[in-house]
């Protein structure tokens, strides 16, 4: 019983420091970022699927598994019992976190002429300053890259 208690805890410990990890990290922090500059041609609405898959639904669906689990019987069943409730509270966790974040987003598809002729195109939520022919600047590159107005 303790072999299978420590073998639980040492898991669920090992979820929780690998949940707390951050994302995108990699980059060392502030840098320089790419800022190109050019015209609008065309936006586009159209819908994109957000970044909220952080786990934590089911995480704290599964802590609170365990902790129901805990209070049904004792010995082995009991060990039963908190790993059935930290499986069922996980996979219910994730599948609320998923229904209630994880939904598409309204966005737009803005097309951009860069000064040197080549198109660009960005998908970004929806800025209602944008309109086409102003002149804008594209920060970043790949998924961060946003459209913002020159001032």
């Amino acid at each position: 019983m303790k072999t299978t208690v420590s073998w639980l805890t040492i898991a669920l410990a090992s979820l929780l420091i690998s949940a707390c990890a951050a994302v995108g990290s990699s980059n060392g922090g502030a840098g320089e970022t790419e800022i190109r500059s050019g015209k609008i041609e065309q936006i586009t609405p159209t819908q994109m699927q957000t970044n909220h898959d952080s786990g934590v639904g089911a995480i704290l669906g599964g802590l609170a598994g365990v902790g129901i689990g805990s209070l049904i019987g004792s010995g082995t069943g009991r060990d039963v019992a908190m790993v059935a409730g930290a499986l069922a509270g996980a996979a219910g966790g994730n599948y609320a976190e998923k229904k209630r974040y994880d939904q598409p987003k309204d966005a737009q598809q803005i097309i951009v002429r860069v000064r040197s002729g080549v198109l660009v195109s960005v998908t970004q939520p929806v800025n209602p300053v944008l309109s086409k022919g102003m002149n804008v600047y594209i920060e970043g590159n790949g998924n961060d890259a946003r459209v913002v107005p020159q001032s």
